[in-house]
């Protein structure tokens, strides 16, 4: 088979036409990622519209998504003031929980014996129902938003400390012997070769806390507020409002794809290298 360009065609004709060609590969590639996620999606509402109009489901059970989207839609004014509620307890409780969880992820790895003082201390409160710690932490800092704070922070740093303990560990020896062959200070070691490598593993760790931090609010949000949408959802469900409630648990979960989104973006614009590591790592 002739490999050669045609005649008439330069080398810099037949780069951009292999140019050309990839692009238009990758932006095929790009359209089915987000095609076959959205098909998949309004097939699977389709069969639960079917579902329910077939077997003539009560809407007080489990109602179709029309009875869903229509009694949401006339109360949007509302809907929308408890979704940006929840929205600043998810991001107040997940930035917390990220300030937190750096330093006290570089102290774990510092020392075995910080590690031996502080992980036991970490893993009980997470052993500690959250549901059950809402209620007291409304007794000491009082009826407001601080509780729900409080709890989406403490669902969320664990599993992000973990990651970047992770990740500042998991450096390969070799490296940590070229940066001290260099003299590099435990402070340039840390900061050159160890929270670099580790950026993989933090953003797998972000991924994990913006999730958690929604399901957290929703939980402050079930024990003490006067809005939200987790305070929506008590509230309807109590007046057997269930095709309201239901639209608040979607709106739960596009709040999370969303917020999880975002932090992929964050990745692939200013970490594109983190992406592809995890890819190779995958």
């Amino acid at each position: 088979m002739n490999s050669k360009p045609p005649p008439g065609v330069s080398g810099s004709s037949s780069s951009a036409i292999a140019g050309a060609a990839g692009n238009a590969r990758r932006w095929s590639r790009v359209a089915a990622d987000i095609a076959q996620p959205i098909a998949a999606l309004v097939a699977f509402v389709l069969l639960w519209e079917l579902i329910c109009r077939a077997f003539s489901i009560p809407a007080y059970l489990v109602p179709a998504p029309s009875a869903i989207w229509a009694d949401t839609w006339k109360l949007i004014g509302p809907v929308w003031m408890h979704t940006l509620a929840t929205t600043q307890t998810t991001l107040l409780g997940f930035l917390a929980s990220l300030v937190v969880s750096l330093p006290l992820a570089v102290m774990l790895t510092a020392s075995p014996m910080i590690a031996n003082t502080i992980y036991p201390l970490l893993v009980l409160t997470q052993s500690i129902p959250k549901v059950a710690l809402a209620p007291i932490l409304v007794v000491i800092f009082g009826s407001n938003e601080l509780p729900r704070v409080v709890v989406t922070f403490l669902v969320a740093f664990f599993p992000l400390v973990l990651s970047i303990a992770a990740g500042i560990t998991s450096v390969p020896p070799e490296l940590i012997e070229l940066g001290r062959a260099c003299k590099a200070s435990r402070w340039r070691e840390l900061w050159r070769i160890r929270l670099p490598y580790a950026v993989p593993f933090i953003f797998s760790g972000v991924k994990a806390a913006i999730t958690l931090s929604v399901v957290g609010a929703v939980v402050g949000e079930f024990v003490n507020a006067d809005k939200g949408l987790g305070y929506l959802i008590v509230t309807s469900t109590a007046f057997f409002q269930v095709p309201l409630a239901w639209g608040a648990l979607v709106l739960l979960s596009l709040l999370g794809i969303i917020l999880f989104q975002a932090v992929v973006i964050i990745e692939q614009v200013f970490f594109p290298w983190a992406v592809d590591a995890d890819k190779q790592a995958v």
